[in-house]
């Protein structure tokens, strides 16, 4: 582990992936896998909280200290397969569904991040939960700043993976990149499977596209503003995320730790479970 002195205003963390054995050329280039999630224990209980206009889905694992898991776009809480064990040995967690995705249902508001914030808050509402840390990954930690912009009183700590704060973060090479469609591939036949509406994932993409497309828009004001503990992670060959516009992101947030995750990329909890598992557990139980 290597660290960084970058700024007055943030911590850079660098993690090493180490490999156990002694790779063939291309072996060790987990950022070009996606391996499939693995699953989750059984959960504790399940639920739906009938929140906003749309029935969000969730499962409840653990005890402890409330832990809150939110997925990126086209996902589902079986994208933190892999993390359930590891999190729930320490703490409550509460893996939420988004709107539309996975089991939770959506209706005809136009998707925003603070829509869907507030459909987490609501959900912590519901099961009594004052305050929680929120790990998220891509919309998921976008979701995770606007709470820490916006009600900061609920937020713990935020490890947010993957995200931007503008739409000028997201690579236009995405659009093409293999790996990515391969991901859109899977989110489909997991719509599918997992929908009560399984014949519009078309219509669902369409819906949220329209927020991509101009969303998130934190400004360099509101993110100067947090003062909940941030940490600001993303994988060394993230598709779909610029580099400098993660380390800007985490340049703004006073006192944010900037974490690259090496040879991993936008899915680095499914191609190095054990790497970002210690990561984010370390980093939530720093002081």
């Amino acid at each position: 582990m290597k660290f960084i002195a970058d700024s007055l205003s943030m911590v850079v963390v660098l993690i090493f992936v180490t490999v156990g054995f002694i790779p063939q050329a291309g072996a060790t280039d987990l950022w070009k896998t996606l391996p499939v999630p693995i699953s989750a224990p059984k959960a504790k209980a399940t639920g739906y909280a009938n929140v906003n206009g749309a029935e969000i889905y969730f499962t409840i694992h653990g005890s402890g200290e409330p832990l809150i898991l939110l997925h990126g776009g086209l996902g589902n809480t079986e994208c933190w397969g892999g993390q359930i064990s590891a999190f729930s040995a320490k703490y409550k967690v509460i893996n939420i569904a988004s709107r539309g995705h996975g089991r939770s249902t959506r209706d005809n508001q136009a998707y925003s991040y603070h829509l869907m914030a507030s459909d987490v808050l609501a959900v912590m509402d519901i099961l009594s939960l004052k305050k929680a840390s929120i790990v998220g990954w891509s919309d998921g930690g976008i979701i995770g700043l606007d709470i820490a912009i916006n009600n900061p009183d609920r937020l713990i700590k935020l490890f947010a993976f993957g995200a931007n704060f503008n739409p000028s973060g997201v690579k236009s090479s995405v659009e093409t990149d293999t790996t990515f469609g391969a991901y859109v591939e899977r989110a489909a036949v997991d719509y599918a499977r997992l929908s009560k509406t399984p014949k519009q994932f078309d219509e669902f993409v369409a819906q949220i596209s329209e927020m991509w497309a101009k969303l998130p828009n934190f400004s360099p004001e509101q993110l100067k503003s947090i003062r909940v503990p941030v940490a600001i992670v993303d994988g060394e060959y993230d598709e779909a995320i610029d580099y400098e516009h993660t380390k800007q992101m985490a340049a703004l947030i006073p006192g944010s730790t900037l974490i690259i995750l090496s040879n991993l990329s936008h899915f680095a909890m499914w191609q190095d479970t054990e790497t970002f598992n210690t990561t984010v557990l370390k980093y939530l139980g720093m002081k």
